[in-house]
């Protein structure tokens, strides 16, 4: 028996963001979806007119999740620019997937895809957030850096998918953190104490 109470949307969001991230988008059928949300078929299209709107809503559920850290007012800039090389650990017997926008887009090959038109539109925006916060530093060439990290962070998150290890984040955390120093004006640190 299905539930029919109350947060079926959240449920099917839930479920949608564990197979999608986990199996993939194009090996979920609406079936196990339905199941693992434990939702009737008619409730499921009721808030989604079908499986490609269940995908777009789990990318930007996704996407807001994954952006956070660079919204964050209490950290300073340089901290958000390289604390987006810190992805959140995997559950306990889940694969690394890397980044569910990078994931759909090349599951979803097809350009005109609703879903892939969402990750090509969130990953160009991610490329000029990083070029903000940048710009905030103080960076001498802020688009030049948003860019080289956005490149940085797709890497990383793809070769991440492929070895199933959060290694490569920590590569380019490496390589990121150097990037960062280079581009930023250097602080004077307090005066040496004289004798």
């Amino acid at each position: 028996m299905v539930n029919t109470g109350r947060g079926a949307r959240e449920r099917i969001l839930r479920a949608a963001a564990h197979l999608f991230y986990v199996r993939g988008i194009n090996a979920t059928g609406v079936e196990e979806l339905r199941r693992e949300a434990d939702v009737s078929v008619r409730t499921l299209y009721n808030h989604f007119a079908g499986k490609d709107d269940v995908v777009v809503a789990y990318l930007e559920q996704m996407a807001d999740a994954a952006g956070s850290s660079l919204g964050r007012a209490d950290l300073p800039p340089r901290e958000r620019l390289l604390g987006i090389f810190t992805p959140p650990a995997p559950k306990a017997g889940d694969p690394v997937r890397g980044c569910p926008l990078i994931n759909a887009g090349v599951e979803l090959a097809d350009p005109d895809h609703p879903a892939h038109r969402y990750a090509a539109e969130r990953k160009a925006r991610f490329a000029e957030r990083l070029t903000e916060i940048a710009r905030e530093a103080g960076a001498a060439d802020p688009e030049s850096l948003g860019q080289r990290l956005a490149l940085l962070y797709d890497g990383a998150s793809a070769r991440s998918t492929v070895l199933n290890s959060d290694h490569p984040h920590e590569v380019a955390l490496a390589l990121a953190t150097e990037l960062v120093d280079a581009a930023l004006p250097v602080r004077p640190g307090p005066a040496p104490d004289r004798p």
